[in-house]
């Protein structure tokens, strides 16, 4: 199958400047994407997605492919995943007369990953027929989405009524009897481009679950620290020593 790894590394972030090349325990944060795609089992394409030259170049050293620059337009704060994957899709098809099987998205803010779960989720999803995409979540240990409001007119309502009695004062519960819920966290993500294409729908109606276990995400600089402190726990020795192939590239 040609499974592609597709990693988005847009040049502006208003949270820490460049933060898809800034310096995580001695390489970019980017690489840590790359490195997981190189050692996967499934994987054998790398591509990245960026409007910024520096960030090809540092992608490219890193052994990833960058075969276009991403248009500024569908590169902004507000831009939809979507719109990075239809440009990939539609360049390799219109240049290479290339469509991957499956597009294994992999952001860069989540820089620690264990190459199992990835394999993990690409078995699973080339096993479920009917899947048109697969997410990750891990379990949501904050407020329960059924205590929260909405607001309507000068009213609160509530989530979930579907999952309760029509006069029933849910929302009042402990949250032990809520149905548990998860979070989306950017640990692997995958797509089928046939979907995509057929439907115009990046994930469509049949989104496989996996449950991962909590995962790191870097939105600020504090959040650099946590990810330092981990990464050299035992579950990302391959990540790591498959780094360590390469210099730090200069700043």
């Amino acid at each position: 199958m040609k499974i592609l790894a597709l990693i988005p590394a847009r040049g502006g972030s208003k949270g820490i400047p460049r933060k898809n090349i800034v310096d995580v325990g001695g390489h970019p944060l980017i690489a840590y994407s790359i490195a997981a795609a190189k050692k996967s089992r499934y994987i054998n394409r790398i591509i990245v997605t960026t409007d910024d030259k520096k960030i090809a170049n540092i992608s490219k050293k890193y052994g990833a492919e960058v075969p276009f620059l991403r248009p500024k337009n569908i590169s902004q704060d507000n831009s939809l995943d979507i719109e990075f994957f239809q440009h990939a899709l539609l360049w390799l098809k219109k240049h290479e007369n290339y469509c991957p099987d499956l597009i294994v998205h992999l952001r860069p803010t989540t820089p620690l990953r264990s190459c199992r779960v990835i394999d993990k989720a690409i078995s699973e999803i080339i096993k479920d027929k009917k899947a048109t995409s697969l997410r990750s979540a891990e379990l949501l240990d904050r407020e329960s989405p059924y205590k929260l409001f909405k607001k309507s007119n000068s009213y609160w309502d509530f989530f979930g009524k579907e999952d309760f009695g029509k006069n029933e004062e849910y929302y009042n519960y402990p949250r032990q009897k809520f149905p548990v819920t998860y979070h989306p966290n950017g640990y692997v993500d995958i797509i089928r481009p046939k979907a995509l294409l057929k439907t115009g729908l990046l994930h469509g109606k049949f989104i496989k679950a996996l449950i991962t276990d909590k995962v790191a995400d870097i939105d600020n600089l504090s959040d650099i620290k946590i990810v330092k402190k981990l990464l050299h726990a035992n579950i990302y020795k391959p990540l790591m020593d498959e780094l360590k192939k390469y210099k730090r590239p200069k700043r």
